[in-house]
């Protein structure tokens, strides 16, 4: 998807190859697929090398044009909105990729600008769907792991970026330095980089004490498509108890066949996305992503003149 306006056309997290500017919001892989070696982007620095680490390429960043700019979104380290102030149209826009209101450990608080026209991620567009505050999950999660460690292994599952720092985080607050995976050890040595202070241990890294942590009982952190297999193999190797567990928004809707579950989500829920509205105050709205049609539905019952963007427009000549 793209949009066009002053002389761009912006394509929104690579998801336009026609485009003279590729913005891309954050470094997840559903943002990053089209990320080819060399290829010059619209991102923050963090995101750059993030996508690098991930994918294996080298990229550019482009120059960021004057009347754009580019805010925190709130979401995983370096995510960023897309916000332009079209002085020929004389109206201002923001895209916010992925984002969220509550403040996480291992991101940069949301910013918000006032705009004319906001692009709105939908990932979570059902007003029933209402997350609890941030800090009484973490101290859920927290109280869970220290009885848990007493009597076996506490495995999570997450996601390799984003959610596995932020567990890093939650768990290191207790004084517990977890184990991690290859890959989620890659990417927190470009936390670390950018100041966000990460205990953890690794089998894959020189100078670990991870032989020495695993004696005893321990917390794991590896992706969740490998969460089961290793608990059964864990289970086995150390003849005690695993313990498995996820941390995602989507805990509120689904089971995941763990232990326990908890609801601790990098996105903004529906009553947030209105939140954001507020503060930013839009003349219209656009819904974008999988649930852009049942988003706008809700945004419009809400009163917002809110549509899904389904394909690439061009606001050029879009008449406020």
């Amino acid at each position: 998807m793209s949009i066009g306006i002053d002389n761009y056309d912006i394509s929104l997290d690579l998801a336009h190859t026609v485009s003279n500017l590729s913005f891309v919001s954050h470094a997840h892989s559903d943002h990053t697929n089209r990320a080819k070696k060399g290829a010059s982007i619209l991102a923050s620095v963090e995101t750059k090398e993030l996508i690098e680490t991930r994918k294996g390429v080298g990229l550019r960043l482009a120059e960021i044009p004057t009347n754009i700019k580019l805010l925190d979104s709130g979401h995983i380290l370096g995510s960023k909105q897309l916000y332009i102030d079209s002085p020929e149209f004389g109206y201002s826009v923001v895209y916010t990729g992925d984002y969220q209101m509550q403040k996480s450990p291992t991101a940069s608080r949301i910013q918000i600008n006032q705009a004319d026209v906001a692009i709105l991620d939908s990932t979570y567009p059902d007003p029933n769907m209402v997350f609890d505050p941030r800090d009484e999950v973490i101290d859920t999660i927290q109280y869970y792991v220290n009885r848990k460690i007493e009597n076996g292994i506490v495995i999570f599952g997450a996601y390799s970026l984003g959610k596995a720092q932020e567990l890093i985080n939650v768990v290191n607050q207790i004084g517990i330095t977890p184990v991690v995976s290859k890959g989620i050890s890659r990417l927190n040595g470009v936390y670390k980089k950018f100041g966000i202070d990460l205990k953890f241990e690794s089998v894959y890294d020189s100078e670990s004490n991870f032989e020495q942590l695993v004696r005893q009982n321990f917390v794991g952190i590896v992706e969740s498509s490998r969460l089961q297999e290793l608990g059964r193999k864990l289970s086995s190797i150390y003849n005690k108890r695993v313990f498995t567990a996820v941390a995602t928004g989507w805990a509120k809707a689904f089971r995941f066949g763990t232990d326990v579950q908890f609801a601790l989500s990098d996105h903004a829920d529906f009553g947030q996305s209105v939140e954001y509205l507020q503060a930013t105050n839009p003349k219209m709205v656009y819904a974008v992503g999988k649930e852009a049609k049942m988003m706008a539905k809700n945004l419009s019952k809400a009163g917002y003149n809110a549509n899904p963007l389904v394909t690439s427009a061009d606001f050029r000549s879009l008449s406020l």
